[in-house]
């Protein structure tokens, strides 16, 4: 239970930890207050009724060996109507008791009659009228019986050595009950503001210290799982132990995203020098044939017995091949191809190579442009783009009942804006994060690469790409500079 009980969130400990540490002592000081104004009434009761005693004692004395039984009551009479007395001092009966056990004389007589054997007084209300009760003859004594609802005192009354009898004077508890009371409602009130003044700054500043904590616990969680979050530090704004712990938690947070982004350009590096190594052996197999299928075209053209349709297949196997070595040249480093810009003839090529996967598909595919008759932009990378762009977007649409293919190229200021978008399969968080990393591929018979070198296209050329995506519709924007004072090569 105790466990059970420690286990709770500090949210629910720290307040009620302090609800308890304010109530208990609170109660426990009232309490104490409650049983010394108890114990010091009585003690006034005590005191008042010795002085009283000792008094009376002495001067009965006289009267009870003359049988001076009138002059005795006005004695015992005398303390009831004094005025003055403090409150709860005041006796309810003052009797003596003879040596044989009778009534004497009492300040009640009509309640106990001179010479009426105190054995037949009610025994809850006098205790000493029970037999095995044995009054002292020597010294005063106080008597509290558990079942009355009075205290008594026994004071001996003697003369020269002679025991005359004693002096019993009773006062009713109800006094000391009323005081007990007053103190007890007083202490409730003073004790209820001071808690209810100190509980809800008690709740405010457990909570304040609390939900951080709270918070900070449940970031650390998904520290192993996750790359971790920061804490908002405006939530404690203060410089005690608990700032500092979530100040040295936020440059924890700090050294892990370091460390986190150290470990990708390692692994991203790995990754580049493995392809590297891998595209410069079939780049350069490559570029030997393209070399040779590039000059027989050009010996064609140069020749001029093609016709125009010859002529028109001929220009796109020419492009097509140009794009295949300019991509080459981007695996490889050091190459650097001759380039030729960018021209509307260019996108013509992307919509024919992509007609019979759109057409398989059955994808409704729209390309929008709006360029001049030459950008001064690499054509052969804008070609390589556009088809990496297309050809996923074409492959992620054929998954939508209405696959769509929406792509527009055109001059917005000094950049070449492209965007493609698709209503196909969206990216999640994970997905967009090594979106652009090579061999990392969602569709089934995928290399991994398209992206990875569309990345690698758009960072020589100087330019951004971006990705966004919502419930309908993932979209591709990618922005490259155009040269003004380069010429055509």
């Amino acid at each position: 239970m105790i466990r059970w009980l420690f286990d709770h969130s500090l949210r629910q400990k720290i307040p009620l930890w302090g609800a308890v540490l304010i109530i208990c002592p609170t109660v426990f000081l009232s309490g104490l207050m409650m049983y010394h104004t108890y114990g010091d009434s009585k003690n006034s009761i005590v005191a008042g009724a010795t002085a009283l005693g000792r008094v009376l004692s002495k001067t009965l004395a006289p009267s009870l060996i003359h049988d001076d039984l009138w002059r005795a009551f006005e004695m015992v009479r005398a303390p009831m109507i004094t005025s003055g007395q403090p409150d709860g001092a005041t006796p309810d009966t003052i009797t003596v008791i003879s040596p044989r056990r009778e009534v004497v004389v009492s300040s009640d007589p009509q309640r106990l009659p001179t010479l009426s054997p105190i054995s037949r007084l009610d025994r809850e209300l006098w205790p000493i009228s029970k037999p095995d009760f044995k009054i002292s003859e020597t010294r005063p004594a106080v008597i509290e019986d558990a079942g009355s609802q009075f205290i008594y005192m026994t004071f001996p009354i003697a003369d020269r050595g002679l025991y005359l009898g004693a002096l019993v004077i009773r006062y009713p508890r109800s006094h000391l009950y009323a005081k007990f009371w007053e103190v007890a409602i007083d202490s409730a009130v003073v004790g209820g503001a001071v808690v209810v003044s100190l509980l809800p700054v008690n709740w405010y500043w457990g909570q304040r210290m609390a939900v951080p904590l709270v918070k900070l616990a449940s970031l650390m969680k998904g520290i192993s799982g996750r790359p971790p979050e920061k804490f908002a530090t405006e939530s404690y704004g203060y410089k005690d132990e608990l700032g500092q712990m979530f100040a040295a938690y936020n440059n924890m947070v700090d050294v892990l995203e370091e460390k986190a982004a150290l470990e990708r350009q390692v692994l991203s590096s790995n990754r580049l020098a493995a392809i590297g190594r891998l595209t410069a052996g079939i780049a350069h197999e490559i570029n030997n044939p393209l070399s040779g299928m590039l000059t027989s075209i050009d010996t064609q053209e140069k020749l001029g017995t093609l016709d125009e349709r010859s002529a028109r297949a001929f220009g796109l196997i020419k492009r097509g091949l140009q794009q295949i070595r300019d991509t080459m040249g981007a695996l490889l480093v050091e190459a650097r191809p001759k380039k030729r810009w960018l021209e509307p003839r260019d996108l013509e090529d992307v919509r024919t190579l992509l007609q019979h996967e759109v057409a398989t598909g059955r994808i409704d595919l729209q390309i929008v442009t709006d360029i001049p008759d030459r950008v001064p932009i690499p054509a052969g990378a804008v070609r390589q783009i556009m088809m990496n762009l297309l050809h996923n977007a074409v492959r992620a649409a054929g998954m939508a009942e209405a696959g769509e293919v929406r792509a527009f190229i055109a001059g917005i200021g000094a950049d070449l804006v492209i965007r493609v978008t698709n209503n196909g399969e969206t990216l999640n968080e994970d997905r967009l994060g090594d979106l652009f990393e090579p061999f990392v591929t969602n569709h089934e018979g995928g290399n991994g690469l398209g992206l990875w070198v569309t990345y690698q296209l758009v960072s020589q050329l100087g330019g951004t790409i971006d990705v966004n995506s919502d419930e309908t519709q993932v979209e591709f924007i990618v922005r490259l500079p155009v040269a003004e004072d380069e010429k055509t090569s």
